[in-house]
């Protein structure tokens, strides 16, 4: 069953129960869980990229949208320095986000290869 981040099941939230004022933000974000069952299922499907996606979807779900803002523009071209990027992957990981944190690394590497990282 699909629930939101706030743990309300998805057949709970109704237009009736939003007209009402009964649901809030978190009740609509979507809960680490699912994203972790998304991806088990793309998984069984022969889909490992889209699989890795909804897990590093799952990771950053617990973080805020402020957060997320923040590491999109992170990783945008010439906006992070090659050390920059190693921070941000060192904060990921002491926060659980491993996943991620990978990919800031990679990023990293890539960026400094290509010259799209930040002088």
């Amino acid at each position: 069953m699909s629930k939101g981040y706030s743990g309300i099941d998805a057949d709970e939230i109704t237009v009736d129960n939003i007209r009402h004022g009964d649901i809030n933000l978190d009740d609509i974000r979507i809960h680490p869980d699912t994203l972790e069952h998304q991806a088990q299922l793309a998984e069984d499907t022969g889909n490992p990229q889209l699989a890795g996606n909804f897990r590093r979807a799952a990771e950053l779900a617990r973080f805020t949208d402020e957060e997320v803002l923040r590491l999109y523009e992170a990783l945008r071209p010439n906006r992070s320095s090659v050390q920059e990027l190693h921070v941000i992957a060192q904060d990921l990981a002491s926060r659980g986000a491993r996943r991620n944190a990978e990919l800031f690394l990679q990023a990293a590497d890539v960026y400094a290869r290509r010259g799209l990282a930040k002088k």
